[in-house]
């Protein structure tokens, strides 16, 4: 795997508000660390970052909804922001693809001839999803470290339920085979984007 040296990182919903017991079970304790690491290496070697931010319209039912604490970004990735030496964008949404919000995420890929895009943060089968799978459909070569974002366990319709595993498992299955995406480790993204940096 090759990552470009523009290949620019996606950090979707890393929010306070995914902290609430509201959501139920999560998976994957190691996903903060990882979402670190990437980001880190992204702002060292230059490479663009898009911090994505959910603005939930669904009033005070929802913990990211605007004015309200759990809308902010986890501490670690605010504190992050605006800290490298490639091209930062905030784009904020409403629904679950990164693509439609403000300002334009393809514009703004668009304009750094980036064709090729990391996505990471929370949820793996919800935001992360629907952004790689439009990302496939625009023509991005998408990259999914499945062990740099998680989600939580789900019930759905007749009787049936998931757990946050088996989810991004079926996430994992879906994006990679139906070539959506390429789903790999956080370490091989490292290893590729560590190769040939200044």
């Amino acid at each position: 795997m090759e990552i470009a040296e523009n290949a620019a990182l996606v950090v979707i919903d890393v929010q306070k508000g995914f902290e609430e017991e509201f959501w139920g079970k999560r998976n994957n304790p190691a996903a903060e660390g990882n979402i670190a690491a990437l980001i880190d290496l992204w702002q060292e070697t230059g490479r663009p970052v898009a911090f994505v931010r959910h603005d939930s319209v669904e009033g005070s039912r929802s913990p990211l909804r605007v004015g309200y604490e759990g809308n902010d970004f986890k501490d670690f990735v605010e504190e992050r922001r605006g800290k490298g030496d490639g091209p930062e964008v905030l784009v904020t949404k409403t629904v679950n693809s990164a693509f439609y919000g403000q300002p334009s995420l393809d514009g703004w890929l668009t304009g750094l001839d980036v064709v090729q895009i990391v996505i990471v943060g929370i949820q793996t089968n919800m935001c992360n999803e629907t952004t790689a799978r439009m990302g496939g459909n625009l023509g991005y070569e998408v990259v999914f470290p499945l062990d740099a974002m998680h989600t939580f366990d789900l019930e759905g319709p007749f009787g049936w339920s998931r757990s946050a595993d088996e989810l991004s498992q079926a996430t994992a299955v879906s994006l990679h085979g139906g070539r959506f995406a390429k789903v790999v480790t956080t370490e091989e993204v490292v290893k590729a984007a560590s190769v040939g940096v200044r």
